[in-house]
């Protein structure tokens, strides 16, 4: 798709809403500087501001707290820690593991034992450090493997095992066997964590939050102020970004300023500056792996066993979901037919990790796409021979070893598309040989696939509300449970709504995020925002919609049935009318025109103890064909060309869409290069700034990068056809991971031996062997 194409607003009244490419809601407003973030909110008389103490050490005794230095500064109203909460003093966590404020231990660096509240926020950072904790240092665990020893873990170990795996690789013809490590990641949103919270009348509370899940932080604010959640309103109209960094852990600086603001009786404003935020917050789970995968002369696999141990940090948070997901995203596109896997959840006396861009399947998905690689390298073939050989079948090998059939599988022809439209196999004859005639600069190329599951697997959470009010002037107002961080969604809905009224987009108004309006909203996450509130929005304006229809009907003595909304107007066999005139006319009659919207994915189920049913309402899918260059004596790389092809169904936004697959895989792309976190012999984290820690840049952008959309609609009865974005792109990545082991190989070096992130130093390891 051409760019003009992608970016043309179509505002043609006779022209549908959805499926066309049209500038996200919030364009002008965000490029003119006039969209409003939570810190640009106007602060109310007296606002105070806060600011965190935080612990030095990685794990002990803390026997008490000297803020004497810190209240003597002007302008600091108080310190505020563990005694002062009125509620529980642990968070409304579902494992009920983490403290509001560390009392009696610290578990890392980092971790908030108290706020200083002052008049301005800079006064606050500075008495902040004038605070001064007596902690007696105590053993603290910084790896995985030193926490897997010890059996210190945050969750029981789960295992998943069909067929008999030990069996089958007994006689398997060949065996390989590894060991793998894969680092986390840094959310970096462009807006850090803030929240700002304002007393109101009758101990009831308004909080703005920069959160994907503002019904958690209702709850969880609720709860340590020991007040019913009816009292605490949360809205947020966007977020600078999320990526799963402000899924649960923006709940935290909810509650450390409502308590605040609680003791003090005024508004308190709590925002983390890039250091404190890297250094408080969790990132994406480190995982290590042990593999041994049984394999045929054809690379036909055989038999699997997969340890993977997850660094969750020192309470549990998100990771058993997050683990969950790496099990069943460990078969990727392959059919995994004896296979035994164990996730063990290990405890670390780091930052508590939480949810990234994809959930764990991430992890789930790069270790199969390593193995299927190094397999391929053993026999002597191209890879993408040994990934088509396993994928799942139509008629059989086509049920997941969670015991979910594939249904909706194109993985074949898409990547067989891809091959083609890439020329993929006439690149790597050509790599093959400028590697033999160059030796520095060697290239390698990679094509893998992706095969996402999309719903909550914590089944409970696939359900959604929204609200649609018409006004009598014919505009049209929309609030639902989702959350806009850039991703498009409010878009979407927008025109959701607009088609199903048959008004222009721009009479639909998007509306922020408010838990007085939709309650007990799931949370903005795993990649099913559209799928969830643009149905639920979609059925509130269908309601509206019957409604006129009825009132309409009744005036021209026809069915309701043969009354059409398009193009702004109401359309009958024998009358047409402006859609503002019909709207005027039903007011008048007292017909309701507003009305709500209620969505519960349908299908899904799935039993957590053992790890089995169908979790996924659908698949999405996608691959990628990369091709990079390392340079062998320094270990550097930089991707030259990237190809995709991805299944996003019918796409309501194509132009939002591909951003979104653009995005995800230089993200995932960061992930798996740049971005790599160093925390040292103390538990220290020694990159938490820009300065240490290398997001990817512009720079890092291929000029070929060409993204095309699989033109399938979905086959499972989701709205307008369409299928989520968000997370999927973010695994075409390791194509760029596998890209770099294939440019090492033809160097010589040993592919088996290189970790994730690929840096140049890493890179450079395995060069050498």
């Amino acid at each position: 798709m051409n760019a003009p194409d992608k970016l043309t607003a179509l505002t043609s009244p006779g022209l549908r809403a959805a499926g066309v490419s049209r500038f996200h809601e919030s364009a002008r407003a965000q490029v003119a500087g006039g969209a409003t973030y939570i810190d640009d909110i106007p602060e109310v008389r007296g606002t105070l501001h806060a600011a965190p103490v935080c612990s030095p050490i990685a794990h002990g005794t803390l026997r008490g707290m000297d803020t004497t230095a810190a209240l003597a500064v002007p302008g600091v109203r108080g310190v505020f820690g563990a005694a002062d909460i009125p509620g529980d003093p642990m968070l409304a966590a579902f494992a009920h593991d983490e403290p509001v404020f560390a009392s009696e231990t610290v578990q890392f660096i980092g971790q908030v034992v108290a706020v200083v509240v002052a008049d301005d926020v800079m006064t606050a950072r500075r008495a902040a450090r004038l605070v001064k904790l007596d902690i007696a240092p105590l053993p603290a665990v910084l790896s995985v493997h030193e926490a897997h020893a010890l059996e210190s873990y945050v969750l029981p170990p789960v295992h998943v095992k069909r067929g008999d795996a030990k069996a089958a690789l007994a006689r398997a013809p060949q065996v390989l066997e590894g060991r793998f490590e894969v680092g986390g990641q840094e959310h970096f949103y462009l807006e850090g964590q803030v929240a700002y919270v304002l007393p109101l009348e009758q101990n009831q509370w308004w909080v703005y939050s920069s959160t994907q899940h503002p019904g958690e932080v209702q709850h969880w604010v609720s709860h340590a102020l020991g007040i019913s959640n009816h009292a605490v309103t949360v809205e947020c109209r966007r977020m600078g970004g999320g990526f799963g960094g402000k899924e649960t852990q923006a709940g935290h600086l909810a509650v450390w300023a409502a308590v605040a603001a609680r003791q003090l009786g005024c508004a308190v404003k709590l925002r983390l500056d890039r250091d404190d935020d890297f250094m408080i917050t969790g990132k994406r789970h480190p995982f290590a792996y042990h593999y041994r995968a049984g394999f045929d002369a054809s690379g036909l696999l055989c038999g699997l066993e997969l340890e993977m141990l997850a660094n969750c940090g020192f309470s549990a948070d998100l990771s058993g979901p997050v683990a969950d997901r790496a099990i069943f995203h460990a078969d990727n596109a392959y059919f995994l037919e004896d296979v035994a896997i164990s996730s063990y959840r290990c405890k670390t006396n780091t930052q508590s990790h939480t949810a990234f861009r994809g959930f764990g399947g991430p992890q789930g998905v790069i270790v199969i796409e390593r193995i299927l690689s190094d397999i391929a390298r053993q026999l002597g073939m191209d890879p993408l021979d040994v990934r088509l050989r396993n994928l799942y079948g139509i008629e059989t090998r086509n049920l997941t070893h969670y015991q979910m059939q594939v249904e909706d599988n194109i993985l074949e022809p898409l990547m067989s598309t891809l091959a083609q439209t890439s020329r993929y196999r006439e690149r790597r004859g050509q790599i093959a040989a400028w590697n033999a005639h160059s030796p520095v600069i060697r290239k390698g190329i990679a094509l893998t696939p992706v095969k996402f599951g999309i719903s909550f697997t914590a089944t409970l959470f696939n359900q959604a509300g929204a609200l649609v009010h018409v006004y009598t002037d014919g505009s049209v107002q929309v609030n639902h449970g989702g959350t806009e961080m850039g991703q498009g969604l409010n878009t979407k809905v927008a025109a959701i709504v607009a088609d199903e009224l048959g008004v222009p987009f721009e009479r639909v108004l998007s509306t922020a995020s408010d838990t007085s309006k939709v309650p007990n909203a799931s949370a903005t996450a795993a990649s099913s925002g559209t799928d969830l509130n643009g149905r639920a929005a979609q059925f509130a304006a269908r309601h509206v919609r019957d409604n006129l229809a009825a009132f309409v009907s009744g005036l021209d003595g026809c069915g309701a049935g043969a009354v059409r909304f398009e193009g702004g107007q109401v359309i009958t066999p024998t009358t047409t009318r402006t859609f503002e005139a019909v709207v005027h006319a039903a007011y008048a009659n007292r017909i309701q025109l507003w009305s709500d919207g209620f969505y519960r994915t349908p299908k899904i189920h799935y039993d957590k103890t053992t790890l089995t049913g169908r979790p996924f309402y659908y698949f999405a899918y996608g691959a990628a064909v990369t091709e990079v260059a390392i340079d062998t004596l320094t270990g550097e790389s930089r991707v030259l060309k990237v190809d995709i092809l991805h299944d996003v169904g019918h796409s309501i936004n194509p132009a939002i869409d591909i951003g979104q697959i653009e995005g995800g895989f230089v993200q995932g792309m960061g992930w798996l290069t740049t971005e790599q976190l160093v925390w040292n012999d103390k538990g220290y984290l020694q990159t938490h700034a820009p300065s240490t820690y290398k997001i990817p840049a512009t720079g890092d952008v291929p000029a070929h990068f060409k993204v095309e959309l699989w033109p399938e609609a979905n086959r499972e009865d989701n709205v307008h056809g369409s299928k989520a974005v968000g997370e999927p792109p973010f695994m075409l990545a390791i194509s760029v991971f596998e890209a770099l082991r294939d440019a090492v190989a033809q160097s010589g070096g040993q592919p088996e031996a290189m970790n994730a992130p690929a840096t140049a130093e890493e890179v450079l390891r395995s060069l050498s062997g």
